[in-house]
C-alpha cells in the first residue's frame, strides 16, 4: 500500500527557535504509527504540522501527493482528523452534540444535519461504546469515557487518517487500555491509518506496527517495534539503560529501564592532568 502522507525537507520553528530541521518522514498507510521520544523532542510539533495545525518554516507535508498547507481547511478535514492533548468541551455540551461537530466539514449551507449525518453520528457513538452516554454532558464523564467521546467525534469526520497527541495522558491503567484497544480495533476492522504520540514505550510496541524515535527534532530510528526498541536507541533517545524482553503474549519487545545512561568521561587535557597531580600531591603533603 502506497504511503499517502509524508514530509519533505521540513523545518518547523517557534518564532526564531528551530525545533525540527530537514525532516523527511513517511507514514505507512493502514498501520498504527507511534511517535516516541523524550519530553521536548519535537513529537507533538511534528504531529501538529503534519495535521496542518502548524505551518512549517520550510518544506512541505504531502497528502495524496498534494502539499497539505496549500489545500483548503475543509478539504483536509475530510481526509484527516486530529485529537489534540486534553481537549475541552464547552460546559453542558452533550456527547451527541460533540460527535455531531465531526460532520461539519461535510455539511453545506447552515450546517443542518442530513439523515446520512445522523446515521454516521450514531455509528461513531456505537463503535466507541458510548450509546448509553448520548445525552450525557461531556464534562460529567470519566477520563476514559471523555476520550472515547472525542474519538467518536473524530470518527464522525469519516477520515481515513487519525492523529492523536498522547491520547492516554492522565488516564489510569484501565482507561489507557480502553482507549488503546479501541484504536487497535479501528485500525484492524476499519482500516484507519493512525498516528499517535505515545509516552509509554511499552504501549507503543504493543499497539503500533510502526515506530518513529525522535530526538531534538530528528528521526533517530524508525521501523517495526523490534527494529526501534533496542538498547542503543533507548540510550541515545531517552538517556536510559534498559533490558529488552519479549512480551510472553505477543512477542513484541518490552522495555525494562534500570538506570540512567552515563556519559563516558572525557580524557583530561594535559593542563588539567597536571593541576590534578599537584592537588593530589598537596593533599598528600598535608596529611
Amino acid at each position: 500500500m502506497k504511503d499517502r502522507l509524508f514530509t519533505q525537507q521540513l523545518d518547523i520553528a517557534y518564532e526564531s527557535r528551530l525545533i525540527v530541521e530537514d525532516l523527511n518522514l513517511s507514514i505507512p498507510s493502514g498501520k498504527i504509527t507511534a511517535l516516541v521520544g523524550a519530553n521536548g523532542s519535537g513529537k507533538s510539533t511534528i504531529l501538529k504540522t503534519m495535521s496542518r495545525i502548524l505551518k512549517p518554516r520550510k518544506g512541505s507535508v504531502f497528502l495524496d501527493s498534494k502539499a497539505i498547507h496549500q489545500q483548503s481547511t475543509k478539504d483536509v478535514a475530510k481526509q484527516l482528523a486530529i485529537l489534540p492533548q486534553n481537549p475541552v468541551a464547552p460546559d453542558g455540551l452533550t456527547v451527541g452534540e460533540l460527535v455531531g461537530y465531526g460532520r461539519f466539514p461535510h455539511q453545506k449551507g447552515f450546517g443542518t444535519q442530513t439523515r446520512e449525518d445522523r446515521d454516521i453520528i450514531r455509528w461513531a457513538i456505537q463503535v466507541t461504546g458510548m450509546e448509553d452516554f448520548f445525552d450525557r454532558p461531556v464534562d460529567q464523564l470519566s477520563g476514559g469515557q471523555r476520550q472515547r467521546a472525542w474519538i467518536a467525534m473524530a470518527l464522525a469526520q469519516q477520515t481515513d487518517i487519525l492523529f492523536l497527541d498522547e491520547p492516554t495522558t492522565f488516564l489510569d491503567m484501565g482507561h489507557q487500555l480502553e482507549v488503546l484497544k479501541l484504536l487497535q480495533k479501528l485500525n484492524q476492522e476499519e482500516g484507519r491509518t493512525i498516528v499517535m504520540v505515545v509516552h509509554d514505550l511499552n504501549h507503543a510496541t504493543r499497539y503500533a506496527g510502526h515506530m518513529v524515535a525522535i530526538k531534538s527534532g530528528k528521526v533517530v530510528s524508525q521501523g517495526t517495534p523490534t527494529e526501534v526498541m533496542t538498547r542503543d536507541v533507548l540510550r541515545l533517545v531517552f538517556g536510559i539503560e534498559a533490558d529488552i524482553i519479549s512480551d510472553p503474549r505477543t512477542g513484541v519487545p518490552l522495555c525494562l529501564p534500570f538506570e540512567l545512561a552515563r556519559e563516558e568521561a572525557a580524557e583530561p587535557m594535559p593542563e588539567q592532568a597536571a593541576v590534578r597531580s599537584e592537588l593530589l600531591a598537596a593533599a598528600g603533603r598535608g596529611r
